[in-house]
């Protein structure tokens, strides 16, 4: 029995995200503009045929395939959103599912710090060498989910809503993890953004 953990379509990947996802990504690259869908199932050995229905239904590229003993998650990107979501139709049929039955987003933190210290910036710069640096004196906003995945569409709307850096941007195991920082304005109009997001999952 295949479980579908996360089904989440972003109709446009905003720069800094596709770009950090770039850094990760050991398929085809993702740029700003794509459409693109994250896909997770438990166990995790089941994303391999998952991905192969979903190849084979459209145009769209793998970005990305992470398989842990527990989940497997899948990234499809392509220009044109209806390849993107003909494969997604595709994966959902052979699931004998929907995207409505998945389970749900559970926010388990969602906070913003203001104006962060230098040595606290410092760690959390040494941790995270994929995104960009946050700088003493900015706010951040740092969020959770389970599953993971939900972390990603949270994060790009949160980059529509604001002038925001992206720090972080976890969204493979158990849990997602978002780091942004920025003037505290943005960063509070940014986390007001990807918890209204959530909430219309």
């Amino acid at each position: 029995m295949v479980e579908l953990r996360t089904y989440v379509f972003l109709d446009s990947l905003q720069p800094q995200l596709a770009s950090y996802m770039g850094t990760v990504s050991m398929g085809f690259l993702p740029i700003p503009g794509d459409s693109c869908l994250w896909i997770e199932v438990a166990p995790g050995m089941a994303v391999h045929r998952i991905s192969d229905v979903a190849l084979k239904a459209s145009n769209a590229r793998l970005g990305q395939q992470v398989v842990e003993r527990a989940y497997g998650s899948m990234v499809l990107h392509h220009r044109d959103q209806s390849d993107v979501l003909e494969s997604g139709a595709h994966v959902l049929r052979y699931l004998k599912t929907e995207d409505a039955v998945r389970p749900p987003c559970l926010v388990k933190w969602n906070e913003v710090i203001c104006r962060i210290t230098a040595d606290h910036a410092t760690l959390i710069n040494r941790d995270n060498r994929r995104g960009s640096m946050v700088l003493p004196g900015q706010s951040i906003f740092i969020m959770e989910t389970e599953p993971a995945g939900y972390i990603i569409y949270a994060a790009n709307e949160a980059e529509k809503a604001a002038n925001i850096t992206l720090v972080e941007a976890k969204a493979v195991g158990a849990y997602g993890r978002l780091i942004m920082s920025g003037r505290e304005a943005d960063i509070l109009e940014a986390s007001q953004a990807a918890a209204a997001a959530l909430q219309r999952l």
